[in-house]
């Protein structure tokens, strides 16, 4: 039946489900009789959707609290075995593959190496190569946790690049810092992965899913919006103005800072990453005379400048050359936050990747200081810039946010389900599995 704003009875239905596994999901456990004022539904409609939802195994009961002068009201939380996720990172020294529970809980992980010592820094992205260590991560998570494919609720994957959409070929990746122009991503992936054809890819930016993750579970959380910026060989941001929504990558490491300035790894001149980017800042460190650990990776490198700038022995000499190269960056940083800023105004700016984790417990302040005097001063004094808090696998948890959060959004039922009298086809293994 349709309503006389154009929506159906069903949708009706996938809202309240929607809006109750949310309320759950973020703040539970709750009774049946807290859910009402968290989400706005009547008692009757509660009642049915929390009965449903228990029908199917999706939410299950969780004690219970006393009430005022009342029998015990029972406790309600969304059910951690009633589904599962896989989150992948195509990070620039490693694939990180982890399988979590429906609460995020990790249930295992793998992580594959890139060739960092190849001399052309493309041959490290070599499609084949990604997409196979893709195929067998994510068959060893699958397998260490016992996990059967057809309890997943789809895999996401964080990468670098623009992520764009085509009805052939599903997620399309134009990657022009790693050498990848226009690569059918989602289609190799699901050619090569052996998983059923009805779990869902949802491949995005790395940044974007680094930002979904601060934004839900980390330092963003309460805040109204934000940008969270990548660093690591490069620069990326999210910008984020629905503290729910997916955010918005953006390109923010290729915003001129120099005009015919150092030539960054995407062809242009004068990039924020040419300077503030992890490869660019050992670059300029070894021009500058200073000495990178031999075959080291960037993360062990950047380790490594920046315990030579700030030495850990007591009355051990800095090495000037490493303090003077981060002094540079820490200002033109602060020049890229001081646009970000203006841009968009946000409430928080929140500092995440490998690189980031690294460097900014070393010169946020100091950012930060230079962020303020660039910018204009009624949004400056309006920003909090912080850093994230959910460490490396940030990006692997936000990959894992995307086919959960469509989860949710659909009421909690898969995308092939059409009908709301279809149930999951997982659920009733849950059930068996509960009763035994």
């Amino acid at each position: 039946m349709t309503m006389r704003n154009g929506r159906t009875v069903r949708d009706l239905r996938r809202e309240n489900r929607t809006a109750v596994l949310q309320r759950l999901y973020f703040d539970g456990p709750l009774s049946r009789f807290s859910l009402g004022p968290a989400t706005g539904l009547s008692s009757g409609s509660i009642s049915n959707v929390v009965a449903e939802l228990v029908a199917e195994g999706l939410v299950e009961e969780a004690g219970s609290v006393d009430s005022a002068g009342g029998r015990p009201r029972t406790l309600l939380r969304v059910s951690p075995d009633s589904g599962c996720m896989i989150g992948v990172d195509v990070g620039e020294t490693r694939i990180r593959i982890e399988l979590f529970d429906l609460t995020l809980t990790e249930l295992a992980r793998t992580e594959r190496p890139l060739a960092v010592d190849s001399p052309n820094p493309h041959d490290r992205y070599e499609v084949r190569v990604v997409v196979g260590h893709l195929r067998e991560g994510i068959a060893e998570v699958l397998r260490t946790a016992d996990v059967p494919a057809e309890r997943l609720l789809g895999v996401g994957v964080g990468v670098p690049g623009i992520v764009a959409r085509t009805p052939e070929d599903g997620a399309v990746v134009h990657g022009q810092t790693i050498g990848w122009d226009a690569v059918p991503f989602e289609r190799l992936l699901r050619a090569a992965v052996d998983l059923p054809e009805t779990v869902p890819y949802w491949i995005d930016n790395g940044a974007k899913t680094l930002g979904q993750a601060e934004m839900w579970f980390g330092a963003g959380r309460g805040a109204r919006s934000a940008v969270v910026v990548l660093f690591g060989s490069g620069v990326g941001a999210c910008v984020v103005t629905d503290p729910m929504g997916p955010g918005r990558a953006i390109e923010w490491g290729h915003l001129t800072v120099r005009v015919r300035g150092r030539r960054c790894r995407c062809g242009a001149q004068g990039c924020l990453e040419a300077y503030a980017g992890a490869e660019a800042l050992l670059e300029r460190w070894r021009e500058a005379g200073g000495v990178p650990p031999a075959g080291a990776d960037e993360e062990t490198a950047l380790t490594a400048m920046l315990a030579a700038a700030y030495p850990a022995e007591p009355g051990t000499e800095p090495d000037a050359t490493a303090l003077a190269v981060l002094a540079e960056t820490a200002e033109y940083l602060g020049a890229g936050f001081a646009d970000l800023i203006n841009l968009f105004q946000p409430e928080r700016i929140l500092v995440g990747g490998w690189a980031g984790l690294q460097l900014g417990t070393r010169f946020l302040t100091t950012v930060s200081g230079y962020a303020k005097e660039y910018a204009l001063t009624y949004p400056a004094a309006r920003v909090v810039i912080d850093m994230g808090t959910l460490g490396p696998d940030a990006v692997t948890v936000g990959a894992a946010i995307l086919p959960l959060a469509d989860f949710f959004g659909r009421g909690g039922r898969r995308a092939e389900a059409e009908t709301v009298e279809e149930q999951p086809a997982w659920a009733s293994t849950v059930r068996e599995r509960k009763a035994h």
